[in-house]
């Protein structure tokens, strides 16, 4: 089912994709899969390619509130803004947060969207 709004609760190592609308979520999960190697042994290539596949998890999500903790939200950011800048293109929101069960990751990303709705409509009818 394709959901209008998409959150992601992600550290370096595993994500989690909560798709929803008024009544229903879907929930996905995206794991890294470490290939260490003496020529990246900082784990550079392992990141990259974890944050290459949840970029590819929320393909096709229109609108997108990444959450995370201070450092991994930050290299996430960085990752999608240089490398990804399609689904950069799409992230409306990133929000620092611990570890979020997901019920509470989806009721964060509702009320920042129903809040981000308010202002859209509120901006509309100012303008003449």
């Amino acid at each position: 089912m394709n959901f209008p709004h998409a959150v992601v609760w992600t550290d370096h190592h595993s994500a989690t994709l909560l798709t929803f609308d008024a009544e229903q979520v879907e929930t996905h999960h995206v794991h890294e899969h470490a290939h260490p190697t003496a020529r990246h042994a900082s784990g550079v290539r392992t990141e990259h390619e974890f944050f290459a596949a949840v970029c590819a998890a929320l393909e096709a999500r229109p609108q997108i509130l990444v959450t995370a903790g201070h450092a991994a939200l930050a290299d996430f950011r960085h990752y999608a803004e240089k490398h990804r800048p399609e689904t950069a293109a799409r992230i409306v929101g990133y929000e620092v947060v611990d570890h979020p069960s997901d019920k509470q990751l989806v009721a964060l990303a509702r009320t920042f969207f129903d809040r981000r709705e308010r202002l859209a409509t509120t901006t509309a009818q100012k303008t003449p």
